[in-house]
């Protein structure tokens, strides 16, 4: 028997999740209307269209199955996080060489993005960062390129 992993997300991340389920939802059921409307026609065109609205019908479908299955597994973070320590739903106030000031959401890969503020948890930066305190430095990099930051608050 397979056990279902829980994902934690923040409430913005299940407020998309929910939002793409019903965005998939209404698409998947647009899609099936317009394969009804393809079966009345008997033309080659309509034919070839016929098969790529099935086609765009299973990419849908199986997008939506796998996010019903996050939805399903998906929980909202605990309310109650250490303060002290970096953990996944911590919020973190970061100071790069130069004095730039970044601040990013530890969240689970399914919610990640970058440009807006929502790390993986998974990703090197996020990794680098569970467990560390304020006024840590954190060094990460792909090998080639090494960069540091220190943290100025949790919250």
């Amino acid at each position: 028997m397979n056990t279902i992993e829980v994902i934690y997300l923040s409430k913005k991340g299940m407020k998309e999740l929910r939002k793409d389920v019903a965005r998939l939802e209404r698409d998947q059921h647009q899609t099936i209307l317009e394969l009804r409307e393809l079966d009345k026609t008997d033309g080659h065109d309509e034919r070839l269209a016929r098969v790529e609205k099935l086609a765009q019908l299973e990419s849908i479908e199986s997008e939506l199955a796998d996010k019903q299955t996050y939805l399903a597994s998906a929980k909202l973070f605990p309310g109650k996080r250490d303060a002290f320590k970096v953990a996944l739903g911590s919020v973190v106030e970061l100071i790069d060489k130069s004095g730039r000031k970044v601040v990013y959401t530890i969240v689970d890969s399914i919610e990640a993005n970058p440009s807006d503020g929502r790390i993986s948890v998974k990703s090197p930066l996020g990794q680098n960062l569970i467990g560390k305190t304020i006024e840590d430095t954190i060094k990460w990099g792909n090998g080639l390129k090494s960069n540091q930051f220190q943290l100025v608050s949790i919250y």
